[in-house]
């Protein structure tokens, strides 16, 4: 992966990390359903009127919407609403890396280099010691919703890569047309119509601002800024290359939550979060020599790369995820979210 790349992708888990605060401020007004279903119509209309609609195959424009826009936010958001903390909740999210890895290895036949087995492994341990370190902060039930909320992700990654999109913005636009339908009748069957009048209904008064700030900043920054560049990504390289660098969210949202909720991490954390680190940036490096960059695009049967990759044949995308059958021709090019990646 280019050094310009790393930094794009280190700039999404930066925006990311900032949004799990901001959920939690949107999510003492709004109900989790609703708050899914106001995010995304927000970003549905203006996409509906005036962006092309991507040329992929519809079925799978519905598929990226499902895992990065229903599975994931749905799961998260109930997980949030029901005790999760948002530092812990960044944490336990990062389990769709492992999760996008190995749904790109049986969907896509993408296949993991020594170094990229190594970096995610180090990094996977690293939040496993932050999990059971925190293990005591959140129920069971939290966990299991985020870790729902993980594999929508992880689904949603594979999806974006299968698509093929040629413009990585409006694939992201036009993914978030499908959230708003299902999210609202979840909102209406599970909230309920009172509770839903009554967030909308005081939505812009004083007491709800922090809440309106955190929505907006849902929508405007992660959404189109995150998953923007994030599609562009998964666009390029394999999306096991991409995906490990979201186990770098936590290490953000753990030190916003810390500021903006005072969820201070101990040294254990600290310590850990700089493992995450440099076994994602570690297992990013690309490796000398060799031509193993060209086959990194090749890394499966699924169509042509939506646009010529901004790397030369002779650099290489190695990345904590698969690398490339070893021959040019073993397989054709293909062209995660994360979801997202509410991310």
């Amino acid at each position: 992966m280019l050094a310009r790349d790393r930094v794009l992708a280190l700039l999404v888990a930066v925006v990311w990390g900032l949004n799990f605060p901001a959920t939690a401020l949107a999510l003492e007004h709004f109900p989790p359903f609703l708050l899914a279903a106001v995010r995304f119509t927000l970003l549905a209309v203006p996409t509906l009127l005036f962006v092309p609609r991507p040329r992929i195959p519809f079925g799978r424009l519905v598929l990226v919407g499902v895992g990065l826009g229903i599975l994931q936010f749905a799961f998260l958001y109930l997980g949030m609403a029901a005790g999760m903390p948002s530092g812990l909740a960044s944490l336990v999210l990062q389990a769709s890396a492992p999760f996008t890895v190995v749904l790109a290895g049986v969907f896509l036949r993408e296949r993991l280099t020594g170094r990229q087995v190594v970096g995610v492994g180090i990094a996977v341990c690293a939040l496993a010691a932050i999990a059971v370190h925190r293990a005591q902060a959140a129920a069971l039930l939290p966990v299991v919703l985020t870790l729902c909320g993980a594999l929508g992700w992880a689904i949603g990654n594979v999806a974006t890569r299968r698509a093929g999109a040629t413009n990585p913005l409006h694939l992201t636009l036009w993914w978030s047309v499908v959230p708003p339908v299902p999210m609202a009748v979840l909102a209406l069957t599970v909230e309920g119509p009172t509770r839903i009048e009554t967030a909308l209904g005081t939505a812009f008064t004083a007491d709800a601002l922090p809440a309106d700030l955190g929505l907006l900043y849902i929508v405007l920054v992660a959404t189109l800024v995150g998953y923007g560049i994030w599609s562009r990504l998964l666009a390029t390289y394999p999306s096991s290359t991409v995906a490990p660098f979201s186990m770098l969210v936590p290490v953000v949202g753990v030190l916003a939550s810390w500021a903006a909720f005072g969820e201070v991490p101990d040294v254990v954390e600290v310590l850990a979060g700089a493992v995450v680190v440099g076994g994602v940036l570690w297992a990013s490096r690309p490796v000398r020599g060799g031509g193993a960059g060209a086959g990194a695009l090749r890394a499966s049967g699924g169509g042509p790369l939506p646009a010529t990759p901004t790397h030369t044949p002779t650099s290489t995308a190695p990345g904590p995820g698969p690398a490339a059958p070893s021959s040019p021709a073993s397989g054709a090019a293909v062209s995660p979210g994360a979801g997202g990646a509410p991310r």
